[in-house]
């Protein structure tokens, strides 16, 4: 795995570049060979971010994380990089079993080590029906705040769509409304 490295308000040493390599290196075992990993650090004011982008073939996988102490940063990205690629792998694996037309998509996983094993392969463990009631997206909003949850599926009251509200990670909402 190759990297490339940038600083945004913050110097990075050489040293700190080969202990950031080495901690990814622990889960280069999951990528092809010769994939490039762009790896962002940035310092806004007391907060260390690191954001570390990865491209594969047909599909790019990215993480990014920000806490106050970078190695706890770059012990996550890490973490939510394995995660990703894990079930990137595996969906294509199930992928590949429906449709031969992901193959060519898996084959450039041939030299990847083999540690996908079905025991954490995706389940749906719980099914919830309820009734999607007319409202509009404020109403909804609040409805999903009432059930704490993240987000909300309502019947838009102005169209007759299925919509969904959710809340983002900067705190405000999102609506989506698909399109026919």
């Amino acid at each position: 795995m190759r990297y490339s490295f940038t600083g945004k308000n913050i110097n990075i040493s050489d040293r700190f570049k080969e202990k950031i390599a080495a901690k990814l290196d622990r889960i280069s075992k999951l990528f092809p060979s010769e994939t490039e990993a762009v790896v962002t650090l940035s310092k806004i004011k007391l907060d260390n971010k690191i954001e570390v982008t990865v491209k594969l073939p047909k599909r790019i996988l990215r993480a990014e994380v920000t806490r106050d102490d970078m190695n706890s940063a770059i012990d996550e990205v890490v973490d939510v990089l394995e995660s990703q690629m894990t079930r990137y792998k595996r969906r294509l694996i199930d992928k590949t079993r429906q449709d031969a037309g992901f193959a060519e998509e898996l084959r450039a996983f041939e030299d990847v080590d083999e540690e996908f094993e079905e025991e954490g392969a995706l389940r749906i463990t719980r099914t919830k029906r309820f009734t999607v009631k007319p409202m509009d997206a404020e109403e909804a909003v609040m409805q999903m705040e009432m059930l704490g949850h993240s987000f909300f599926v309502f019947r838009n009251a102005h169209n007759d769509e299925v919509n969904v509200v959710y809340k983002r990670k900067d705190g405000t909402y999102g609506l989506i409304d698909p399109e026919q």
